[in-house]
């Protein structure tokens, strides 16, 4: 799978190759979603671009006018002004802007609309593809460089749509009408008008194969800033705390300076480009006006025509200078799109299967048979041949040294990961066979380091659930966190601040293992849960625990063996293995692994 933000040899090659590159189209089926809004937009533009010429012609008529004082053009408009000709051209002018001004804003508002709703749509596309990736996808990607994308790059699609749409739209039309305008007025002039123009499109080739590639590691940098300010600012107690500040602010600055690169490289050929758009302009203009005044003197064209045909192709050079803005903002939206697509085209590798069903009874029994894993971007493996058996009700302790494969064991347990070999069933029937979502269902988890979200205590007790008022009072004298809760000025409606940063460990622990209570699981998962209580209230939650929970499974992993010392069955472990289980008094005789370091916490080691 290749990740959303590093291209491939291939990309590389693409951007040498194309003007605009393949990925910026993809947006084109977002915008079928709403294409009465579409062709709104681009009806009313179409009416705009004509009522924008219209005045150029009338102000030729009106000028031979003045200078002959006869009325020439349609009949229609002859007839209509023809009592008042000086007021009749003054007031079509008038009308013709008025028009303008409406249908632009109109086409302006559709496209605009529609550029927030498709906006709106790719970030909750890209959003969805995030939420159902397997948690190994997120091992190693910063944070800030999928924040980057789900923001900037995704607004700069955006830009695409609301600025660039109407930009390609107004080009077309107001291209091909005042072509059709001026064709009728002298094909002659039309010649020596578009001759020169035939060489913006080198112009264009040089600029697109040059300036992508720039585009996309400028947005590139933007993540990488991204996910260094994220870490700086969520880790600024430990900056702080090691004196890091000089050598964080080194890190900013050289993603920093790496972006200013990339930027003003971009700026380079940019403004490289633009003006040698005015070069070809001002050679076709050049040209215009002297073989124009040889037309005028030779009665080929009228002195009105002449005028009107400089007006109109002055309005044509400014859709070439929208030509330049455009294939910039294109650039850039190629280089966001590759990026935002990437997410969208993510498939997870851990995902329910076309005959799995749903996990309604509960979970009545657990086995590991024979179990190998290793994680993924590594060479060592974490569990090697781990089997075990729980039934309803039966309480599992883990311990074992860091990397002993602990904690592996309970994320394949929610499949985050999936075993490399052997087999995890639940209820006599393998894992797999059941759905994702109804697994979790039956699970209450509580990690090492309990994660509370920015909001209220209320907020984090009863997340993604609709509980009541008892429920939630039940949940918190469960995971003894009642006490400290109402002794909070604002109770539940408590702010705990981003990561629950007010609180303390041991408040946080608590909470957390309130969340996981409030679902009422048949399978209570702890994960070190009690590292950050103090004694006193480990033993209190354990016994609340103990009362209510004779109909609940349990499995906990801890170093502090008085977490698990009621266990019906204890595993320790060492690289990845169970080198010794049973229950404590039985590890205890045993004189393993288990026995020494239950000395070494208790002080009996001599």
């Amino acid at each position: 799978m290749k990740d959303a933000d590093i291209p491939s040899n291939e990309d590389e090659q693409i951007d040498s190759k194309q003007i605009i590159g393949n990925q910026i189209w993809r947006i084109v089926p977002y915008v079928k979603n709403y294409w009465r809004r579409a062709t709104l937009g681009i009806s009313t533009n179409a009416f705009a671009r004509a009522f924008d010429l219209i005045p150029f012609v009338a102000m030729g008529l009106a000028v031979d006018y003045y200078q002959s004082g006869n009325l020439t053009g349609p009949q229609f408009l002859v007839d209509l002004i023809s009592n008042n000709p000086e007021l009749g051209y003054g007031a079509l002018i008038f009308s013709c802007f008025a028009m303008l001004a409406l249908f632009q804003g109109i086409s302006d508002y559709s496209w605009q609309s529609l550029g927030y709703k498709v906006q709106h749509d790719l970030r909750m596309d890209a959003t969805k593809n995030l939420v159902k990736m397997e948690v190994s996808y997120y091992d190693l990607r910063q944070t800030g460089a999928l924040m980057s994308i789900l923001s900037s790059d995704v607004n700069q699609l955006e830009d695409v749509i609301s600025d660039s749409s109407t930009s390609i739209i107004r080009l077309i039309i107001t291209t091909l009408t005042a072509f059709t305008i001026l064709f009728f007025m002298s094909w002659k002039l039309v010649i020596v008008l578009f001759g020169p123009l035939l060489l913006i499109f080198p112009l264009v080739w040089w600029f697109s194969t040059r300036v992508q590639r720039k585009y996309r590691k400028q947005r590139e940098s933007t993540g990488d800033i991204n996910s260094i300010l994220e870490n700086l600012i969520s880790g600024i107690s430990v900056v702080q705390a090691y004196n890091a500040q000089k050598y964080e602010v080194n890190r900013v600055n050289h993603e920093s300076e790496t972006y200013r690169d990339q930027a003003i490289g971009a700026s380079a050929v940019r403004n490289r480009f633009i003006p040698g758009l005015y070069a070809v302009a001002g050679i076709a203009f050049g040209i215009l006006v002297t073989v124009g005044g040889y037309l005028v003197a030779g009665n080929e064209i009228s002195v009105g025509n002449f005028v009107t045909f400089l007006l109109i192709s002055t309005r044509m050079t400014f859709p070439l200078f929208i030509f330049g803005v455009l294939l910039n903002q294109l650039q850039r939206g190629e280089a966001a799109a590759r990026r935002v697509f990437a997410i969208t085209d993510l498939e997870p590798s851990i995902f329910d299967n076309d005959n799995s069903s749903e996990l309604n009874e509960g979970i009545n029994s657990i086995e590991f048979k024979n179990v190998f894993f290793t994680y993924p971007e590594t060479e060592t493996p974490v569990l090697n041949g781990i089997s075990f058996k729980l039934n309803h009700g039966d309480f599992l302790g883990i311990m074992g040294h860091t990397g002993a494969g602990k904690s592996t064991i309970l994320k394949l347990l929610l499949r985050f990961y999936e075993p490399e070999k052997g087999e995890i069933l639940i209820n006599d029937t393998p894992i797999q066979s059941f759905t994702l979502e109804s697994i979790r269902n039956q699970l209450g988890f509580v990690s090492q380091d309990p994660f509370l979200f920015y909001g209220t205590i209320q907020d984090n007790v009863v997340y993604a659930r609709e509980s009541s008022e008892e429920e939630i009072k039940h949940a918190l004298d469960l995971a003894g966190a009642t006490e400290f809760v109402e002794n909070q000025e604002d109770g539940l409606k408590t702010k705990v601040g981003g990561r629950g940063v007010k609180l303390s460990g041991g408040q946080k622990a608590r909470i957390s293992l309130a969340r996981a209570l409030l679902k009422n699981p048949s399978l209570l998962i702890l994960d070190e849960a009690s590292s950050a209580l103090d004694a006193e209230t480990e033993k209190r939650i354990q016994q609340n625990l103990l009362d209510s929970g004779s109909g609940r499974t349990t499995i906990a992993v801890a170093h502090r063996l008085s977490t698990i010392r009621n266990a019906n069955e204890i595993l320790s472990m060492v690289d990845g293995i169970v080198v010794e289980r049973g229950t404590h008094q039985q590890l205890i005789d045993s004189n393993g692994v288990y026995q020494s370091q239950w000395q070494i916490q208790t002080g009996q080691l001599d």
